[in-house]
């Protein structure tokens, strides 16, 4: 266990930023479930720049890899395009 201030603040906040982290993620994941899911081209368009939106901020946030980011983002255009 750490003896110092500093490093049992940093594990304080090491256990915040992974919980924020983690809904983010999670948050992100069913909004990508609702769009795959989605059956009408209208609503799949209206969800697609939010859902996009939403990958991009986790991707500035190195809480997702941003090649990752990029290919979940092409994969959901292709789906809505082919909608």
């Amino acid at each position: 266990m750490a003896n110092h201030k500093s490093a049992l603040k940093r594990i304080r906040r090491n256990e915040a930023v992974r919980l924020r982290n983690k809904y983010q993620h999670k948050t992100v994941r069913n909004a990508i479930k609702k769009l795959r899911s989605a059956e009408d081209k209208k609503e799949a368009e209206t969800l697609l720049p939010t859902v996009i939106s939403m990958i991009d901020k986790l991707a500035k946030k190195n809480i997702i890899h941003a090649n990752k980011a990029g290919n979940l983002k092409s994969g959901l255009m292709k789906k809505v395009a082919a909608l």
